[in-house]
């Protein structure tokens, strides 16, 4: 699957590399020049204003008619607006309310991406791409995994079942709100086989390869280790 996740920050230089290759994707699928679908949540004044990030970046790398869906929080995603798109870009924001509008639409988002159609998630976007969609919270077993900052108004760490596009779980703002420990953590207690924290700035292609301004930590299970997980780190441009 032609699948780009990104772990979110915003810095106009690293535009081309972190989106430059998601574009290019789409525009081989169209034939011409692509139609890509932004979805982001929220339709008051400020996450307007919010979307507008996305809008500004992704036209730094042009080629591209974007069109953006506005899906008002506690409201189910439309799959209609599916239909006709060449590329499907999900920002980010709230985790939980991007899993809860989109998973009516996970099979057919799965099947549209599994038939050659390029997916891109930024933060929330990534987190949910997995088969164990870590959407938020900052205990396990009352314990802090990592800075309460990182909670998404939930407590308790959740991992609910997520598009698939990947497997195992993905975290996102690894490096900058320390969550590289959570993804330790849930693949520790086995509520993931395996997954990825991606840094900000940084990009996970289809090809496995990293690009952009930091790392993408990489965690699997080992029931032999100490913890029951074993992390390794890979950065940009090795």
């Amino acid at each position: 699957m032609d699948v780009h996740l990104i772990g979110g920050g915003w810095d106009d230089d690293l535009a081309p590399a972190l989106y430059g290759d998601f574009v290019e994707a789409a525009a081989r699928r169209a034939g011409a020049t692509p139609r890509i679908l932004l979805v982001v949540m929220g339709t008051d004044p400020e996450s307007r204003e919010y979307h507008e990030r996305y809008v500004h970046t992704l036209g730094l790398v042009g080629g591209h008619e974007l069109v953006v869906e506005r899906v008002p929080e506690g409201s189910p995603f439309d799959e209609a607006a599916l239909d006709g798109v060449d590329g499907l870009f999900v920002g980010g924001g709230p985790t939980p309310e991007y899993h809860a509008s989109l998973v009516g639409a996970y099979g057919h988002i799965r099947t549209l991406v599994g038939s050659g159609m390029p997916y891109a998630g930024f933060s929330a976007g990534a987190a949910i791409a997995g088969s164990h969609a870590v959407i938020g919270g900052w205990r396990l077993d009352g314990r802090a995994v990592c800075p309460e900052d990182s909670n998404e108004d939930l407590d308790a760490v959740a991992v609910v079942e997520g598009i698939g596009l990947v497997p195992g779980s993905v975290d996102v703002h690894a490096a900058q709100w320390g969550n590289v420990s959570r993804l330790v953590a849930v693949v520790a207690v086995g509520l993931a086989p395996s997954g990825v924290a991606i840094d900000e700035g940084t990009r996970l292609g289809p090809d496995g390869r990293v690009v952009g301004a930091g790392r993408v930590w990489h965690v699997t299970a080992d029931t032999s280790a100490p913890g029951g997980a074993l992390l390794r780190a890979e950065a940009a441009g090795q």
